[in-house]
């Protein structure tokens, strides 16, 4: 049988129509499929079984929202019965231990957590770490660094050997200070310095209510020295020595139900921009080692403000960082 034209056409309308809503039932049912793995994730895994919850902190700590979110979801969660947060970094910005700090007080108030140092938890780590209501350590961990610091380049020789001059136009003397390209004014070193002492008085403090020292003796201790955790547990700076078995068998006391499964619980997967982000700080940091800079521009290509950080050698990768070494 002979179809006219028309009918041919109309045929084929139809075919794309069905085509195209097939295609998007697809699409649908793998966003809603997706959807519901995230909120299990969230809630403490697919099958939502009684476990304990393990978190991580490592490498250089710069402020992470998908973290905070996510340690903020355990809080929520009923399938999630304690809490041990795995450190290891030298620590990073300030504000990024602040943050990882409130969300472990807040996590706290719900759930019994402890942290556990099983390699170097320093400065902003070290931070964080008080946000537990224990903690753990390794005998040969480093730890401490308590102190707040700021750190940039001068690179105003290197410009004038290469002809090139710096200029700006400003509202006030104060703007923008300091600049990597012009020696530092005794002005600007006198703010900067009472921003630092504003928030290392703040640190000391959180150091003294959460270890339940003095203040002079929160002081005494706060001379940015780093201890093993052998020397941390003599000046009270920690609770216990051991491995994460320690950690665990203290949330066990805390009436944790004996023998839960461990389970990892990770941020958010990073987005196509986020990736991007990384590979611009990565290469404005491969930049500054070329021209052997690498300790101070490391604070423009990866943190921002005031940093409370471990100091690492120059060019050394903070993940790769190993504490003690033999």
């Amino acid at each position: 049988m002979m179809l006219d034209p028309d009918a041919i056409a109309d045929r084929r309308r139809l075919k794309r129509r069905l085509g195209f809503w097939r295609i998007a039932a697809i699409v649908l049912a793998v966003v809603a499929a997706g959807a519901v793995v995230a909120r299990f994730d969230l809630l403490g895994g697919k099958d939502g079984k009684a476990h304990v919850a393990r978190i991580a902190v490592t490498g250089l700590m710069v402020p992470d929202a998908k973290l905070i979110e996510m340690i903020d979801g355990l809080a929520k969660s009923d399938a999630v019965k304690g809490v041990v947060v795995d450190i290891d970094s030298p620590g990073g910005a300030t504000t990024a231990g602040e943050a990882v700090y409130g969300a472990l007080r807040r996590l706290s108030e719900k759930k019994p957590t402890a942290a556990w140092i099983g390699t170097l938890g320093a400065s902003a780590a070290y931070m964080a770490a008080l946000g537990a209501d224990h903690v753990v350590v390794r005998r040969s961990a480093l730890t401490g660094s308590i102190g707040v610091l700021v750190q940039w380049p001068d690179v105003s020789k290197l410009l004038d050997t290469i002809g090139v001059r710096y200029e700006d136009v400003k509202s006030s003397p104060m703007k923008a200070e300091p600049t990597p390209f012009k020696p530092t004014s005794p002005e600007a070193r006198a703010m900067l310095d009472r921003a630092i002492r504003d928030t290392y008085e703040w640190f000391v403090g959180l150091v003294a209510e959460r270890r339940g020292l003095d203040r002079a003796r929160a002081l005494e201790l706060a001379d940015g020295r780093v201890v093993t955790g052998h020397q941390a547990l003599d000046l009270k700076l920690v609770d216990e020595i051991g491995e994460e078995s320690v950690a665990i068998a203290w949330l066990e006391g805390k009436g944790v139900a004996k023998g839960l499964p461990i389970r990892d619980h990770k941020p958010k997967k990073a987005t196509a921009w986020s990736v991007l982000e990384d590979a611009s700080a990565a290469a404005t940091r491969g930049v500054a080692s070329a021209l052997g800079l690498a300790d101070g521009i490391a604070a423009i290509g990866s943190l921002d403000g005031l940093q409370s950080v471990w100091h690492l050698s120059q060019g050394e990768n903070p993940r790769d960082f190993g504490g003690i070494r033999r």
